[in-house]
């Protein structure tokens, strides 16, 4: 493409993220290389600037720079992505993790490790499996909401246009619960708590982490947000570890990682926010099991209610937990029918 293009969001094309849009119009742009765009003001969203990230609705015009031809952009072709036999493996991971799909929605118990979007280096993610969870229909399905790359759990993906508005509507609205099973090393003070620490980032491209801000010093920091998490301690195991029930009452980059740090019990497997060296737990339950189990992160999204964005009645999905995870609740003796159907029934 040799000139600027000025190209409006189609009227049947749902609220979406700019790069998700760029992927469908122009395939042989890397996210990379989109990003690099948006940082020098050349792509540009009702003539204001953008990141990648930004969401973008119906009717909104979006400036298009010359791009460069597919042979000289390094992108690949998505229907040749998925010939590499450790893509073939993804995909039928993928495909294995579907725990619930209709004609409007599809959700996924996400394996740890598996990034939701590609990004600079980013080779194994879950855009390159989308085209294997059509089931019939001639689009890929669309992400109406995010995991962390090695947070495992209930994903929901839209299988339509208007069930993505619909879905992401309930997300951005909060008309969602979503309930996370953590192991902490350690045991927190309070066995319930709410923790309403405010959340910044702080450190450079690559190594960005969140650090905490007391509520009351939120506004007065330039990029510090309100967040809140409750949480209710459900097994224990002495004070070497503890397995929580995490209900996010915001959706801040990282939060639950940082909010259980500020307790002092990190989550599990967590190096950013200080929970891989489990020496530090009483008498080191991680070295019992090994490196291939403790260093993971033992973070996941365990259950989600959320409005069905076609009928509106109201559905719940559970997934079961990762390996990892099973095997370190199995090695303390904890047993998830323990844990309560409503644990935060009292708010």
């Amino acid at each position: 493409m040799t000139g600027v293009q000025h190209l409006t969001v189609g009227a049947d094309q749902a609220e979406q993220r700019l790069d998700r849009w760029f992927r469908r119009q122009f395939p042989q742009l890397s996210q990379g290389q989109l990003e690099k765009l948006c940082r020098k003001g050349a792509v540009r969203v009702d003539g204001g600037r953008v990141k990648a990230s930004t969401r973008i609705v119906p009717g909104q015009s979006v400036r298009v720079p010359p791009l460069p031809p597919a042979s000289t952009t390094g992108g690949t072709d998505r229907a040749k992505v998925t010939t590499r036999p450790d893509d073939e493996a993804l995909v039928e991971a993928v495909r294995r993790a579907v725990v619930f799909r209709d004609d409007h929605m599809i959700v996924l118990n996400k394996p740890p490790g598996l990034a939701v979007q590609g990004g600079t280096g980013q080779r194994r993610h879950l855009g390159v499996a989308l085209p294997a969870l059509r089931f019939g229909r001639d689009d890929d399905p669309r992400l109406v909401h995010r995991l962390d790359r090695d947070t495992s759990g209930i994903l929901v993906l839209a299988r339509t246009g208007a069930a993505a508005v619909a879905l992401a509507r309930a997300f951005r609205e909060r008309s969602t619960e979503k309930l996370y099973l953590a192991v902490l090393a350690g045991r927190p003070k309070l066995s319930v708590g709410k923790v309403r620490y405010g959340l910044e980032k702080a450190g450079g491209a690559g190594a960005e982490r969140m650090v905490v801000v007391h509520p009351d010093e939120v506004g007065a920091r330039g990029e510090a947000r309100h967040a809140r998490t409750d949480y209710r301690i459900v097994e224990t195991a002495g004070t070497r570890a503890s397995c929580a029930v995490l209900r996010p009452v915001t959706g801040r980059t990282h939060q639950l990682r940082a909010h259980m740090a500020a307790l002092g019990t990190p989550i599990a497997g967590d190096g950013k926010y200080g929970g891989r060296g489990q020496e530090n737990a009483g008498d080191g339950w991680g070295a019992s099991l090994g490196q291939a189990v403790s260093r993971k992160l033992h973070l996941h999204a365990w259950r989600l209610s959320l409005p069905h964005p076609a009928t509106g009645a109201r559905r719940s999905f559970l997934a079961p937990l990762p390996e990892h995870m099973d095997r370190t609740w199995s090695f303390f003796g904890w047993d998830l029918a323990d844990v309560p159907d409503e644990p935060f029934v009292d708010g």
